[in-house]
């Protein structure tokens, strides 16, 4: 988090360590009203309060998490995508202008975005090139293992392959890895209006308001909490026929519950209904 604190010369927690106790810890931090946020962009603009702006950056770092998910699919670390969105978070803190009448989340979110889009592209090429422990050894021996320019032959490939001790069809996946090269992310500016869009018009999120992205987030991450904790306080034999009944990928039917606990099929139902009973009373509590 070293260029974050030069950033803002704010201290914010750091990912490193256990990302599930981070993740745990920041959102506990109470999310703050938009009189709260004005009032503490205010007085940090006006009189360089870092508290302010400390406490600005605390109650939005459950954001960052929320975005950073969203790009899971590119190969990086989540707590890396996290720093990086933190720097952004701090950078807009520094800019927000809390008379424009928008929310901090709503002009934060470009600036997360453009901090996480900036080390994706800064990894990207690295991380789809070699990813596995084969794919790694052929990318530091493949060119000087290639007798000459071109495609390798069939010989040639059983032959390298044979050499690094790896399956000929990664020597092949690699070799066509090496020989691609990078293309622009962003579109041109002589891009034509009806022209393919850029492959960075893919990163862009066009959900819902970023407050309530957030806070569908936070609904589901407490409702399966309390399933969770709703599940530990029934007996063992109502947990595992609402388990296999309702939870499991291949659910159980109330006849294969009903012959393994030696009851009939309708004591198995009462027992599930009882289960259900119990645990909506818990929700509704």
């Amino acid at each position: 988090m070293s260029q974050a604190l030069v950033t803002a010369n704010l201290p914010v927690p750091s990912v490193v360590g256990s990302l599930d106790a981070y993740i745990s810890a920041v959102h506990r931090i109470p999310v703050l009203s938009q009189d709260e946020e004005q009032a503490l962009s205010r007085r940090y603009q006006q009189e360089n309060d870092l508290a302010s702006a400390r406490k600005l950056v605390m109650s939005h770092l459950r954001f960052v998490v929320h975005v950073a998910r969203g790009y899971n699919g590119y190969g990086l670390q989540l707590s890396d995508l996290i720093q990086e969105g933190n720097i952004g978070l701090m950078k807009a803190v520094k800019r927000f202008d809390p008379d424009q009448g928008v929310r901090l989340v709503s002009f934060a979110v470009h600036w997360i975005r453009a901090e996480m889009h900036e080390f994706i592209l800064r990894n990207w090429r690295i991380v789809k090139v070699a990813t596995t422990k084969a794919q790694r050894k052929l990318f530091f021996n493949l060119r000087k293992s290639k007798k000459r320019l071109g495609w390798m032959n069939a010989e040639e490939v059983r032959l390298v392959a044979k050499d690094l001790g790896v399956p000929e069809a990664t020597v092949r996946e690699m070799e066509s890895r090496l020989s691609g090269r990078d293309i622009g992310f962003e579109a041109p500016a002589d891009a034509e209006d009806e022209a393919k869009p850029a492959p960075e018009a893919f990163l862009v999120d066009e959900g819902a308001d970023p407050y309530d992205n957030v806070a569908e987030a936070d609904q589901t991450d407490n409702q399966l909490e309390t399933l969770s904790s709703a599940l530990q306080k029934l007996d063992g034999r109502s947990r595992d026929i609402i388990q296999r009944r309702w939870l499991n990928e291949e659910k159980a039917t109330l006849q294969d519950l009903a012959d393994e606990y030696g009851v009939s099929a309708e004591r198995i139902r009462q027992v599930e209904a009882n289960a259900m009973k119990k645990m909506r009373s818990l929700f509704a509590a």
